[in-house]
């Protein structure tokens, strides 16, 4: 599959009623559910592409997302299906929040759902989430994965605060951070010590996935 495909344009231009029978067209050909999720990711990359150059507005951005998330209420439970985990009975724990002062949810709840579907018991702090509820979650949760979340460049010293407060806290080594968005980069993962930054939501659940020792099959 190419990144011009039939699929991605669909949820580019925010088609629904495409976007959800072409789905559902994949699944029933056999095609498995995280390539579907690859490509529909590709397909919102497209969409704030399209954004960028002034094609589209912020209520495409909203209503793309809107529309992803019925799609991975359908790719969810095969996702399940499609991996394979470790000899433990108990699920994979995950912490995920958008970052203090940023309040967009859209790739963080599309994450939170990748993961949900992938076996991970998630907890979802929400939004604008303060430093010090992240240390709390991970001292109640002992996550293997936390994920932080940011849209706003103004939001770096967020993250940067995030992890001090959790090197503070004695937790560093219990856990691996990832860290995505659009604001997000490589450098800035490196910068606050991240272990992972994910361009895009698949890329936060497989390496969430290889975290928790769970092998997909796509």
């Amino acid at each position: 599959m190419n990144g011009s495909s039939d699929l991605v344009q669909a949820l580019a231009h925010c088609d629904e009623e495409q976007a959800l029978r072409l789905v559902r067209e994949k699944l029933a050909a056999g095609v498995p559910p995280a390539e579907i999720v690859a490509e529909c990711n590709r397909g919102m990359i497209e969409l704030g592409n399209r954004f960028a150059r002034e094609e589209c507005f912020i209520p495409d951005l909203m209503f793309g997302g809107m529309i992803m998330k019925q799609i991975m209420t359908e790719l969810g439970p095969r996702l399940r299906e499609s991996i394979t985990g470790t000899k433990s009975s108990s699920r994979p724990r995950a912490v995920i929040g958008t970052v203090q002062h940023d309040v967009h949810d859209i790739g963080k709840d599309i994450v939170v759902m990748l993961l949900e579907g992938a076996g991970f018991d998630v907890l979802d702090l929400g939004v604008d989430v303060p430093p010090e509820r992240f240390v709390e979650a991970i001292r109640q949760h002992q996550p293997c994965v936390v994920g932080m979340s940011l849209l706003l460049t103004t939001c770096y010293s967020s993250v940067t605060k995030t992890m001090d407060a959790i090197r503070a806290a004695g937790l560093r080594d219990q856990v691996s951070i990832m860290v995505g968005g659009a604001a997000a980069s490589e450098l800035l993962a490196q910068a606050a010590g991240c272990d992972f930054y994910g361009k895009t939501a698949v890329d936060g659940l497989q390496f969430a996935a290889r975290v928790a020792g769970i092998q997909t099959s796509a």
